[in-house]
């Protein structure tokens, strides 16, 4: 048995693409089924394609009710409900907001608390009105756009690993640049492995997640940040204040799920440390590291004490 991979840039961001096999000519078959199926998705959910569900979303739902796509519809609904669970600190209509900031590592003046208000009037999960029987959707908040970014490589990821099971195949993983989720053992029997990296060196791992049938992701500010009088900010937009966030570095948060991990994740960045840690506690199967601008660790009460992932 050997590890046949495929690497490949999709959703705007670095795939690669990993099945265990002993036929290359098989496993080359599978590893085109997964590009294939992330391609299939990119084109629903990418806000930078004309021609995508999101794109149309956008485009018309403050004006009318739009009919979508079944599985669109069905991710909408899930990203209200963590919405709903996290009390708003996930949010895919945050996007305005974002695009009031500039995170290239450069000083910059910060936009004016009117227009930052002003935005805010444009956002809210609250104001996204769906239609279930129908599979509408419409916006309430005039100028507001929703973005799957937070979720979307994550429920991709999912998606190629159910359909590689459905082919039989036995191992694999899918790497979204540095999101980890892998099945099976490797080749000789050990697990794949995830390291969560130093966010003062991207390349050097400050410790080794053992992943089984589960996934990672991660949301830090390790590129995408800025510094405003002398303080870092992260790319991390606070939904409640229409503000960028200070004091963590990084959130790493383990579950069965990549879309549920990629969500999560964003959530306990706004949360903050303590809020974060004890909201993680309660979830069954799901666990955290949180890096603060201290490079402190903090670990999720059975990260600490138990294998994550057993």
């Amino acid at each position: 048995m050997k590890t046949f991979v495929h690497k490949e840039k999709l959703m705007g961001t670095a795939f690669s693409l990993g099945v265990v096999a002993e036929d290359e000519q098989e496993a080359k078959h599978w590893l085109k089924k997964g590009v294939d199926e992330i391609k299939r998705i990119e084109n629903l959910l990418s806000e930078y394609k004309t021609t995508s569900v999101t794109s149309n979303i956008n485009a018309f739902a403050e004006e009318r009710k739009v009919a979508i796509d079944e599985e669109t519809f069905s991710l909408l609904e899930r990203s209200i409900a963590i919405s709903k669970l996290t009390k708003g600190d996930f949010d895919i209509t945050v996007g305005p907001l974002k695009r009031l900031f500039n995170f290239k590592n450069t000083d910059f003046e910060m936009p004016s608390k009117s227009l930052i208000k002003k935005t805010l009037d444009s956002i809210g999960f609250q104001n996204i009105i769906l239609n279930k029987e129908k599979q509408e959707v419409a916006f309430k908040a005039k100028d507001m756009k929703i973005s799957f970014n937070a979720i979307g490589k994550g429920y991709a990821s999912d998606r190629v690993k159910k359909l590689w099971k459905g082919y039989g195949v036995i191992s694999g993983f899918i790497n979204a640049s540095g999101d980890l989720t892998a099945f099976g053992q490797k080749p000789y029997g050990s697990h794949w492995n995830i390291g969560i990296a130093n966010p003062d060196m991207k390349k050097e791992a400050l410790l080794n997640i053992p992943l089984v049938n589960a996934s990672v992701a991660t949301s830090g500010d390790y590129e995408q940040y800025f510094l405003w009088r002398g303080k870092r900010y992260s790319h991390n937009i606070n939904p409640h204040t229409g503000m960028p966030l200070s004091g963590i570095k990084s959130v790493t948060v383990v579950s069965p799920s990549a879309e549920l991990s990629d969500a999560l994740a964003t959530a306990v960045y706004v949360k903050g440390v303590a809020k974060g840690l004890e909201f993680i506690n309660q979830l069954p199967q799901t666990y955290c590291i949180i890096i603060n601008d201290d490079n402190q660790l903090f670990f999720s009460k059975k990260m600490a004490y138990e294998n994550p992932v057993a």
